[in-house]
Formats: C-alpha cells, sequence, structure tokens
C-alpha cells in the first residue's frame, strides 16, 4: 500500500503481509534483506513501527525525511513509525535491523515509567567506545530470536531493555516540528497510542476521533493515508494481532479469550476472526502455521 505521495508502506521492507511473527518484533541482519535488493532499500514508510538500524562495518547512506547523510562508523540510526526513509549500504555491509511493534513499545513505555521519547525521533547515534557492547547486544538477539531456547522471551526482553536504557542515556531527542505533516503524524501516533491502551473495549470510531479532535471522516481518511485501510480496520487488526498471540501462547480458552477481547458472545468472536484469517479460532490453535 501506499501513502497519497506515492511513498511505499510496508511492515517489513518489500513484504505485504500484517505482521511477519508472533513475537511483536522482528530483528535480521542487514546483509539478509539488503542483499537482495541490491544493498539498496528505497525509501519508504512504516505506519506503526519503530526501526533500530546497528551498523557494525561498513558504510551506508541514509535518507530521512528527504535528508541524506553518508556514515562510515558504526552507529545505531532511530528510524521512528511514519518516517521517510531509505538507506543504500556498501556491499558487504555488516549490522543488524531490529523492528519493534507498537504493541511492544507500550510494554516498554509501561516498565520505563514514561514514554520513550528517544523512538520517537529521528536520530544517528555514533556508538563509538560501545561497539562491542552493542554488537554483542544485536547478536545475540538476533541469535535468541532464531532459536527457540527455554525462556526465550525473558532474554528478549532483558536484552531489548539493555538496549534501549543504552540509547536513552546517549541523546536527548529534539522536538517535533510544527509542519501540517508532521500535525497529521502526530494524530496518528496519538491514534495508536489509543488503539493500544483501549483496543479490548471495543469502542467506536467515532469515540477515537472525538479524543484526537478529528471527525469519523477525516481519521478515516487519515488511515487510508497512513495506513491503506479505514480506522475501523486498523482496529480491527490490533484485536486480531491479540487473538492470535492468545490461541497461540495461552492456555485461554476460546470463550475466555472471547470475553478478554470484549466480544458479546464466543461465536461472534469465531465469525470476526474467520472473517479475516479464512479460518476458526479452534483450527488456527491447533494447526499454527498460518502467518501472523
Amino acid at each position: 500500500m501506499s501513502l497519497n505521495t506515492g511513498i511505499p508502506v510496508f511492515k517489513l521492507y518489500g513484504e505485504s503481509r500484517i505482521w511477519p511473527a508472533a513475537d511483536l518484533l522482528h530483528c535480521e541482519s542487514i546483509h539478509s534483506r539488503s542483499s537482495l535488493y541490491e544493498w539498496h532499500i528505497r525509501i519508504h514508510q512504516h505506519a506503526d513501527l519503530v526501526q533500530l538500524l546497528y551498523l557494525h562495518k561498513g558504510q551506508v547512506e541514509i535518507d530521512i525525511e528527504g535528508e541524506k547523510h553518508h556514515v562510515a562508523h558504526a552507529c545505531l540510526q532511530v528510524v521512528p513509525a511514519l518516517c521517510v526513509h531509505g538507506f543504500k549500504f556498501s556491499p558487504g555491509a555488516q549490522g543488524y535491523i531490529l523492528s519493534f511493534s507498537a504493541p511492544l513499545i507500550a510494554q516498554f513505555e509501561q516498565q520505563f515509567g514514561r514514554p520513550l521519547q528517544v523512538l520517537a525521533q529521528a536520530a544517528c547515534v555514533p556508538v563509538k567506545d560501545s561497539r562491542r557492547q552493542i554488537n554483542t547486544l544485536f547478536s545475540t538477539l538476533q541469535n535468541e530470536y532464531q532459536g527457540q531456547g527455554e525462556a526465550r522471551d525473558m532474554m528478549l526482553h532483558s536484552l531489548i531493555g539493555a538496549l534501549l536504557v543504552w540509547l536513552n542515556r546517549q541523546c536527548a531527542p529534539a522536538p517535533s516540528g510544527s509542519s501540517r505533516v508532521e500535525r497529521k503524524r502526530s494524530v496518528i501516533h496519538q491514534f495508536n497510542q489509543l488503539v493500544e491502551r483501549h483496543y479490548r473495549e471495543q469502542l467506536s470510531v467515532t469515540h477515537y476521533a472525538t479524543v484526537v479532535g478529528l471527525s469519523s471522516v477525516h481519521l478515516n481518511n487519515l488511515c487510508h493515508e497512513f495506513y491503506g485501510c479505514s480506522a475501523l480496520n486498523v482496529l480491527h487488526q490490533r484485536v486480531l494481532l491479540e487473538a492470535r498471540r492468545s490461541l497461540l501462547y495461552t492456555s485461554m480458552t476460546i470463550s475466555q479469550i472471547s470475553e478478554y477481547l470484549g466480544f458479546s458472545d464466543a461465536t461472534y468472536f469465531s465469525r470476526f476472526f474467520r472473517r479475516y484469517t479464512g479460518t476458526t479460532p479452534k483450527d488456527f490453535r491447533n494447526h499454527p502455521i498460518h502467518e501472523m
């Protein structure tokens, strides 16, 4: 899908899936994706995820909101949600790209006790004397992400927590811009946060629009611009993500999941789930091979 400006919007570059994993994060090497595109990741956006690009060795030309800068040293590039960005790597560049979904960011913000503003502003942070530490964090993250070791989620969250603490200590985010585009992004970011806090309450689009100070029509227009779908679909996709995770990772019955997600009865929940996935909650749980 694409914005009105023609800038592609992906979950992960070149992919059309809603979200490729149940972990709420994705970790991969620079080589694994960039080498498929001749080391050139063209400009694009992510509507509701934040990325951290770690360059360990090699060079990269980073394009952030139309401004390009060349980097030839170890660094960590923060790419906020809705930020237009692209990368042109030197062949053989080494490093990692870590992607956080909105629900995971919300979990860490709760742990920190405040919004993680460091993830809301694009910044290129030199690694300097912390290069060995940061490289170890990312390489361990990828190994854990790709494996199925005991207490995997606990280890992943611990490693990400250490990385976010380090990043938070390095830089104070600059204030947001006041352009029309920035204002629109600010509204979408606010909408994302509200959805994350209230998606289980089955609130109407009208309610969300009122809270962010827009009409339902205007909020829908913004969602089509940034997500490529309606505001209601954004709400449904968040509920669907939690339904999948609950079916895969909890022992709750389908009726309990239905109640947990705010549905009036399990039959309605099952119809909702099948409409979006093509399978029933029971079949999804028994045959968890479906893409997230």
